[in-house]
């Protein structure tokens, strides 16, 4: 039985739950990014589309065929890992599910934030659905039925190689459904058992294979990547922004930015950021006013930034297209065919999600360094043209000066996280995992790295603003205007000096909103419009 409306509240501690209008449908095999984004922004109902049920059904028909021929099939009558030639007797399967669950559920560490649990019950529902699993349709539903009423199973982010599927945080996972573990819901703790009641269902008895197909599968480091890209494509947004105004304030040129130039190289994304950067510049009398100044050419961090921000954002893209594909992928071991066929292969291995994590965790890396680059340049009044450090009265006041040590600081320690993960490997399992992805902390180290950025590009956007209020008889565009305004918004103009901690805290949160000019948006592969984004 469900709880009572009043019982389920006092469970909530406020929680929201998505209102019955905002129910989005999955679609085994065609969910696009801007339905991730979604999930990952959470306030989205998610429900399954009726027709993946009746080959869910299949799937799990065969697995119960074989069963009752009593014919051994990896995973379903036999052990696990090197354990595989150990068989299990037919009324001993269930006992063998739970126990791959519990004996699985060694992860540790802090709990995965909340929008990336998301993100791994609907991708965990999404792979399921495929029906290549041979599990009850029940188990999917149940998953999302978790996600929409913001009950989240409470998963460790350490422990998982990412080689045999995420199996220890997955695990954690399917605790939950099978009445163990913990869920939270707000800031409150409750047992599996209790979460499972919750949304009107018992714990679930495993069936043959449904523990396995639990554990298999590349969700978790998917949805870590996920985060990470949706990350990335924030500060991205707001470097270019940050890029544009710094270009404001030097009185930097806007011809190396000529569609010409792009459309000579070929190469997509300098010509897509380009484009934008023109579009955020249109309209300046800024642009304009310095034509004769004698200046020949700016510095890189400002000339190059189509090249260079073009090249990430060429990773942003190939980055989503592989995660995309990977969250509509059924990477389940064994699998099970339409043929009635189960065959056994290798799809948990996470070795593409290890991959576009770290092309992902590059660009965010250089973007923060470009960045920083561009805040050392204003605050070089030989370079700028504008009071050292930013400040007037320099010498007596600091300025910036130590905010640009907060971002050499920031980008260094991205340099360090930059480092390939997947080139490293341990054998697990006896030997039998013999070569493993470490994708989970290629994916999982992303958070943490984009956090680095928004604090630079925040530093540089605030910078760049005081460098244009130096100035300001003459104005730039409409786009960079409204953009100087939401800068000034959070933090006023540095007329002495101040504790600028709580400005950077501002500034971080800046750069990580989701609102940007559409022609920043149209770059990024979750925003694309209609009809041209990635597709799985």
């Amino acid at each position: 039985m469900a709880l009572s409306c009043v019982e389920f509240d006092e469970l909530r501690d406020d929680a929201p739950i998505p209102a019955p209008h905002c129910i989005s449908w999955l679609r085994p095999g065609t969910v696009d990014l801007a339905l991730l984004r979604r999930v990952h922004a959470g306030g989205v109902a998610l429900r399954l589309d009726p027709d993946a049920r009746p080959a869910m059904l299949a799937s799990q028909r065969a697995v119960q065929r074989i069963v009752n021929e009593d014919r051994a099939v990896y995973g379903i009558n036999t052990g696990f890992g090197r354990l595989a030639s150990t068989r299990i007797a037919r009324e001993r399967l269930a006992a063998l599910q739970r126990n791959l669950v519990l004996s699985h559920s060694v992860g540790t560490g802090a709990p995965l934030a909340d929008p990336v649990v998301r993100l791994v019950l609907a991708t965990k529902a999404m792979g399921l659905a495929r029906g290549h699993s041979g599990v009850d349709p029940d188990l999917a539903e149940a998953l999302l039925d978790l996600a929409n009423a913001q009950l989240l199973p409470v998963i460790p982010a350490k422990g998982s190689a990412g080689a045999s599927g995420d199996l220890a945080p997955l695990a954690h996972l399917a605790c939950v459904l099978i009445g163990e573990g913990q869920a939270r819901i707000g800031n409150r703790l409750v047992s599996g058992h209790e979460a499972m009641q919750a949304i009107g269902r018992q714990p679930f008895v495993l069936g043959p294979k449904e523990g396995l197909a639990l554990l298999n599968g590349t969700q978790v480091s998917t949805a870590l990547a996920l985060a990470g890209l949706f990350g990335a494509e924030r500060v991205f947004a707001a470097a270019l922004v940050a890029g544009a105004l710094s270009l404001e304030a030097i009185r930097g040129a806007a011809a190396p930015f000529d569609a010409r130039i792009h459309a000579a190289r070929g190469q997509p994304g300098q010509i897509a950021v380009a484009a934008a950067l023109r579009s955020l510049l249109e309209g300046s009398a800024i642009a304009g006013s310095h034509a004769d100044c004698g200046r020949v050419q700016d510095p890189y961090s400002i000339r190059c930034m189509p090249q260079v921000m073009g090249a990430c954002l060429d990773n942003l893209r190939h980055a989503a297209r592989v995660l995309l594909t990977e969250a509509n992928a059924a990477s389940d071991n064994p699998l099970v065919f339409d043929s009635g066929e189960v065959l056994s292969g290798g799809n948990f291995h996470a070795e593409p999600v290890a991959f576009a994590a770290d092309i992902l965790a590059l660009a965010v890396a250089e973007i923060g360094a470009m960045s920083e680059r561009r805040i050392a340049l204003l605050l070089d009044t030989q370079l700028s043209g504008l009071p050292a450090f930013l400040v007037h009265d320099s010498g007596l006041h600091s300025g910036f000066m130590i905010a640009q040590v907060t971002a050499a600081a920031l980008a260094s320690e991205n340099k360090s996280l930059a480092h390939p993960a997947s080139v490293d490997s341990l054998p697990t399992s006896a030997n039998q995992e013999d070569h493993v992805s470490m994708a989970t902390f290629a994916a999982r180290r992303l958070a943490e790295m984009v956090d680095n950025t928004a604090v630079i590009v925040g530093i540089e956007a605030a910078a760049a603003a005081q460098g244009l209020e130096f100035d300001r008889r003459i104005k730039s565009s409409p786009l960079l205007e409204a953009q100087f305004a939401a800068v000034r918004e959070r933090v006023a103009f540095l007329a002495q000096d101040r504790c600028l901690a709580p400005d950077i805290e501002a500034m971080r949160q800046w750069a990580l909103q989701d609102h940007w000019p559409e022609a920043l948006l149209q770059c990024l592969p979750s925003h694309a419009p209609s009809g041209q984004g990635i597709t799985p």
